[in-house]
């Protein structure tokens, strides 16, 4: 107790002073109501009387209760009646944020209702005690200075009995504000705080905003232009920087950047009016970007425990091109439909579908859900990687339970438990769509608990009795921007601590193992690729590198130009076959070519001189073989063809051809004799100096692969000059 008047002035003057410091680190939403000193700091006035109502209701249903020998404060069970739309945003946030900041302080303003004598000296009814306690707080954070009433507020009655109790207390309410410092050896009571409470509101004092941009309705280069047309500027960070500035998050294409302090001015603008940029926290524009690296054009999605509903419009923005769908499950009632629909409709989404079942009650059979080829899950966790605890209430939907664990820091060790053990079960049931090929796991938590133990036990126990591949640990699909990030996904999760640019964020991504019986060559992705005509212009009759070693490695020099005559013949065969099965250029040929793998050796030749529309001449080839000598038959094909097949040339420079093409004689001596060229012409190709009869024989050139034997026609000429 204070024994004189100048220990009291001097223990209002402390309470003051650090009641005033304390002010400084309210949650951001307070200053809604508040306007500007003479030193340009914010002033507190109070919030409106309905905003006390609903605080001290959230209150009442949050806060921590003592045992019976312990309790000195009944708060009694009946809630305030409240006459404000609890659909109003602005006032819900208001209300949500003084019910935290009180709850935070309860037992320190417990203890000044005692010490001040309000109780247990007055008699006030039980169920205003949360609304006392309430006011209590918002109180000694104005520094004991009287509310400013607007003249267009209606007054409410209980707020008016409570507000003048607290005003004739006003001197004793500041000295046992002090005394209570002093127990506590404190700076402030801010300091009396939990640490881990004291950092995450430090982090969301300087925490930026993130906005997405709603593609479905105006273009990144637009919103850039409408907001240079504002003021502001494009820049790299917005990190300590108080101009009007905006950054592009490197994760996200779509995602934008903007300094805590503008949310006032954002708000006010028509492209967050319009829905055209939509604030969200960036962990959730993580998650669906995770998804939409996972897609195809067809598959749907299925969203689990989604909370924000900007969530599911965002995903249904990044598949606005793909013809997939969206199944959004856990919408229990049916009333919130048109209002979604509303929504969803001013967003721009149409590939939305609402399932009023919860997701354990959803079976892989389930007709609707048979193109689900991804599953996002967010399961409800902990969220002790978020900063602002009420906007993460809010805009996901949480429990408001949570903000009891907030306040001291984190849960306990057996809510933890029941937490991390709902999130394995959803988890594995996701697992059981036979269907999906893979599932995204992200939570707002930095509990391994609720992150990695739950994946890794998950993968453990997974059903193998199902006739499907099982899951395996992928890694991140998300750009590492940092090496920290490098380091954090070493392991294969995706990682964001939180820090003042950023909230915490866990993501895991599950894919379904390759069948083996299910492999696709590089051939058949070709053949397929072809058949769509995804592949015009390009010749597929190049073999692999690998087949050409196969091939190099058999052959072996030949003992007679018989032999030579049947590879070569066996080679051309082979050649002119896969570019039947490629359908390159000439449609003409393609109903002939067909049949050439059926054929033997000695068909090879009159099949082959189709391509010349004359088959009534096949016997010129065997007739030219037995007239040559042993190196002519590779020389003769080389250069007849050339001028016809001037296109066909260009089409396979990209396939690194070594020699011209092969191609077989015309069918006639006088369509030879037309397509040849002068001698000179051709020296440069097959001359005396390079080409020697004694080693022409030899394979190893021409058969360096498929398309050097190509070249052979063009040695024809020496046929007719052998004096060469």
């Amino acid at each position: 107790m204070l024994n004189s008047e100048s220990e009291l002035e001097f223990s209002k003057e402390k309470a003051t002073e650090e009641i005033s410091q304390l002010s400084s680190l309210v949650l951001s939403g307070d200053t809604e109501y508040s306007g500007k000193n003479s030193s340009g700091l914010p002033e507190k006035t109070g919030y409106p009387d309905s905003v006390y109502i609903m605080a001290a209701n959230i209150f009442q249903g949050i806060r921590f209760e003592k045992s019976p020998a312990k309790v000195l404060i009944k708060y009694g069970n009946e809630p305030l009646p409240s006459s404000t739309d609890s659909e109003d945003e602005s006032f819900q946030r208001l209300s949500y944020e003084l019910a935290f900041s009180t709850l935070k302080y309860q037992d320190i303003l417990e203890t000044m209702l005692i010490d001040s004598y309000i109780f247990p000296s007055t008699t006030i009814p039980d169920h205003l005690n949360s609304l006392i306690i309430v006011m209590l707080y918002d109180f000694q954070d104005r520094k004991f200075e009287a509310r400013l009433l607007s003249d267009n507020e209606e007054s409410i009655a209980e707020v008016l009995e409570v507000e003048n109790l607290l005003n004739s207390f006003k001197t004793k309410l500041a000295a046992a504000l002090a005394r209570c410092r002093i127990k506590h050896d404190a700076l402030s009571i801010y300091h009396i705080l939990p640490e881990t409470v004291r950092n995450q509101e430090l982090r969301a004092s300087t925490l930026p905003l993130y906005a997405w941009i709603n593609t479905c309705k105006i273009s990144p280069e637009e919103v850039y232009n409408s907001l240079k047309k504002r003021g502001y500027n494009k820049v790299k960070s917005v990190l300590h920087i108080d101009n009007k500035v905006f950054a592009v998050d490197q994760h996200c294409y779509d995602v934008l950047i903007f300094p805590s302090h503008l949310k006032s001015d954002l708000l006010n603008i028509d492209l967050f009016k319009d829905y055209k940029l939509v604030f969200q926290d960036k962990s959730r524009s993580l998650a669906v970007h995770s998804v939409k690296a996972l897609l195809n054009m067809d598959d749907d999605i299925l969203m689990v425990n989604t909370g924000s509903w900007y969530t599911v419009a965002h995903m249904s923005v990044l598949t606005n091109n793909n013809n997939s769908k969206i199944f959004v499950c856990g919408v229990q009632s049916q009333a919130k439909d048109p209002e979604l629909k509303n929504l969803f409709t001013k967003m721009g989404c149409e590939n939305i579908e609402i399932l009023h079942e919860t997701f354990i009650n959803l079976e892989s059979k389930d007709h609707r859900l048979q193109k689900v080829k991804v599953i996002l899950l967010l399961p409800r966790c902990s969220g002790l990687g978020v900063s602002n605890p009420v906007e993460f209430i809010l805009n996901e939907h949480e429990d408001t339970a949570l903000l009891k664990d907030f306040s001291q820091g984190g849960p306990s060790e057996d809510k933890l438990h029941v937490l991390a053990q709902q999130q394995y079960e959803q988890l594995t049931h996701a697992m059981k769509f036979t269907r999906a090929q893979a599932v995204v796991y992200c939570t707002c938590s930095v509990y391994p608990e609720e992150n990695e133990a739950v994946v890794k036990k998950a993968l453990e126990f997974q059903d193998h009795g199902i006739k499907v591949q099982p899951y395996r640990l992928s890694p991140p699909v998300l750009p590492l921007c940092s090496l920290e990030e490098v380091h954090l996904s070493t392991d294969r999760f995706f990682r964001m601590e939180p820090s003042e640019i950023t909230n915490g964020c866990f993501l895991s991504v599950l894919t379904r193992e390759r069948d083996p019986s299910e492999t696709v060559s590089v051939k058949d992705v070709l053949a397929r690729a072809a058949a769509k005509g995804l592949l015009d212009g390009i010749e597929l009759g190049k073999p692999s590198k690998r087949e050409k070693k196969k091939k190099k490695s058999k052959m072996s020099l030949p003992k007679s130009s018989a032999t030579d005559n049947s590879n070569i013949q066996m080679k051309i065969a082979e050649f002119l076959s896969r570019e039947t099965n490629s359908g390159a250029n000439q449609s003409e040929t393609l109903t002939t070519k067909t049949s050439l793998p059926q054929k033997n050796t000695d068909q090879v030749g009159s099949t082959s001189q189709v391509r010349k529309s004359k088959p009534t001449t096949n016997p010129l080839v065997p007739t030219f073989m037995k007239n040559t000598s042993p190196a002519r038959p590779y020389e003769r094909p080389t250069n007849f063809v050339r001028p016809r097949l001037e296109d066909r040339m260009i089409a396979l420079k990209p396939i690194e051809i070594v020699l011209p093409p092969v191609m077989l004689p015309f069918s006639s001596p006088q369509g030879i004799r037309s397509q040849i060229p002068t001698q000179h012409f051709y020296c440069p190709w097959v001359g005396p100096k390079t080409v020697v009869p004694g080693y022409l024989p030899t394979p190893s050139i021409p058969r360096r692969g498929e398309k050097p034997k190509e070249n052979l026609p063009s040695s024809l000429p020496r046929h007719r000059r052998p004096w060469l």
